[in-house]
């Protein structure tokens, strides 16, 4: 049986065609890829909203376990069966303007979106995007790195402490990640979201649910906080009305994160800013020590990763697996399996 690869060909389309595997280079490594996990960004792709910057046929997927099958001249840190995550990133030459900082630099490529991605049986990539996954770490949960990768990346930058009051407005899987990383500082936190099923697995993980729906939200932080509000806000919904809630849930001198993204303007109030001297953070991708981190919370058990896994399918069902999130909104995260 031939090794497979997904391609995204525009209109929806997935093809299911051969991985051929391509011998490494100097610095890099040639992975037999495990798992791939489907992103909300690969939905995008899916949906055609990213058909001005995919290249089709482009096979697509950054979510990615696997083990390391082939090694390059000059690797150094890795042997032949090490399992890894990818962090899925190709720096360009840096500029002035990305103040050292490469990971959001100018010339970044995205590895799965701007170049061929890991939804593919074998896939070669640099030695430098691989993380090595403890033993005992299985590869559907290796596969489950990036995205938590994100989440430790983004209360990172919120500077959240053992103590503090946290909202997160959006309990789809980044926000889910980011409410249980937040958890494992010693943070309390309140999670606020739409769907009922979402809402149920978000609570039997020891998280403080509200549907704003259904509850005032600001009443609700109000009363688990007895007038003091959150410490910090995660933006993670991508909704105008996340983004009016986020000023109002947060006290003198609060920290916003905006982790989701927002590609046109939606009004925000400024004077709370100005009011109560918030501070708004943006929060984009992730850097090594934020994989580092999320293996280690990931291999400690504090991520509940099992119980974010919604469902495991073959790459030859990728078509229908794709065609099936968009008809099931309350699943957390669908994982393909690559290769045996």
């Amino acid at each position: 049986m031939k090794a497979k690869a997904v391609a995204y060909t525009g209109n929806r389309s997935l093809r299911i065609g051969e991985s051929v595997p391509v011998a490494p280079g100097a610095g890099e490594v040639r992975l037999d890829v495990g798992y791939c996990g489907v992103c909300g960004t690969d939905m995008h792709i899916f949906h055609g909203n990213m058909d001005q910057r995919v290249k089709m046929p482009q096979i697509i997927g950054h979510e990615v376990s696997g083990t390391v099958a082939e090694l390059g001249s000059g690797v150094q840190g890795l042997k032949v069966g090490d399992t890894v995550a990818v962090r899925p990133l190709q720096f360009g030459a840096p500029t002035t303007f990305d103040n050292g900082h490469a990971h959001v630099g100018k010339n970044l490529k995205f590895i799965g979106i701007d170049l061929p991605g890991g939804m593919q049986a074998s896939w070669t990539v640099p030695a430098y995007t691989l993380h090595k996954l403890p033993a005992s770490l299985s590869l559907q949960h290796g596969a489950m790195i990036e995205p938590a990768a994100v989440a430790c990346h983004d209360v990172r930058l919120g500077q959240v402490k053992s103590g503090e009051f946290c909202v997160v407005i959006g309990g789809g899987p980044i926000g889910l990640l980011i409410a249980l990383v937040a958890k494992s500082k010693g943070a309390t936190v309140l999670l606020s979201e739409i769907n009922d099923a979402r809402l149920a697995l978000t609570e039997s993980l020891g998280i403080i649910v509200v549907n704003p729906l259904k509850q005032d939200l600001v009443e609700a932080v109000r009363q688990h906080t007895a007038g003091a509000m959150a410490d910090c806000v995660f933006e993670v919904s991508g909704s105008a009305p996340g983004v009016q809630a986020m000023t109002e849930l947060s006290r003198a001198r609060g920290r916003i994160v905006m982790v989701a993204i927002h590609p046109q303007p939606k009004p925000v109030s400024l004077f709370k800013f100005f009011w109560s001297e918030l501070q708004l953070i943006g929060a984009r991708l992730y850097e090594a020590e934020d994989f580092q981190e999320a293996i280690a919370l990931a291999a400690a058990g504090r991520l509940s990763l099992d119980r974010l896994i919604t469902q495991v399918s073959p790459i030859e069902e990728a078509q229908r697996v794709f065609e099936g999130i968009d008809a099931r909104p309350d699943g957390i995260k669908t994982l393909i399996q690559c290769s045996n």
